[in-house]
């Protein structure tokens, strides 16, 4: 699959797709390595049906930061400048995540985040990376310290990632791309 093939098909699926049209993309690109996603990425949810679809977008997702292998930033938002800066993940409630996304999609959840989240902004990193077999490729995965979710990337150019987050109860993959900052 070409690059520019890879990204009509990523393009066709940007208001929506099935899970399965989404991973059968992913099982055809290649894996991405570690050093090849140093930098800030801006991050688009891609919805496929996923009970957690539209729940980052809610809430103002940036997107992610890669230092290097060790120091990785999972999760940025825009602070009152509109700056992205990372967000401690280890404190989001997965257990609402996962049984009552309408609840934490609620206006009173987003405005509770919006006022606690000067609170929330660290600059600890958050998670690793790290190389992984994912549905038979070679890839590399971002490793959440503290929760049990790990994303997996595959490469659609050298500037945009499709990201599969892998979460505990979650029955298929939350799908997102990110673009590399200034591509």
């Amino acid at each position: 699959m070409t690059a520019s093939d890879a990204v009509r098909e990523l393009d066709s699926y940007r208001g929506g797709a099935t899970a399965a049209d989404v991973l059968a993309l992913a099982d055809r690109l290649p894996g991405i390595g570690v050093d090849d996603l140093v930098g800030r990425w801006r991050g688009t949810e891609l919805p496929t049906g996923s009970p957690l679809d539209g729940l980052l977008t809610a809430y103002r997702w940036w997107g992610k930061e890669v230092v290097d292998a060790e120091t990785v930033h999972p999760l940025l938002f825009p602070d009152r400048a509109g700056r992205p800066r990372p967000v401690q993940p280890a404190l989001a409630p997965l257990t609402l995540l996962r049984r009552t996304p309408g609840l934490v999609r609620s206006r009173p959840a987003r405005l509770g985040f919006a006022v606690a989240r000067p609170l929330l902004t660290t600059r600890r990193p958050a998670a690793r990376l790290r190389t992984v077999e994912h549905r038979g490729v070679v890839t590399t995965a971002l490793v959440y310290d503290r929760l049990p979710v790990v994303d997996v990337f595959r490469q659609v150019t050298a500037d945009v990632l499709l990201g599969l987050m892998d979460m505990r109860g979650l029955s298929c993959p939350y799908v997102f791309v990110l673009e590399r900052e200034g591509a």
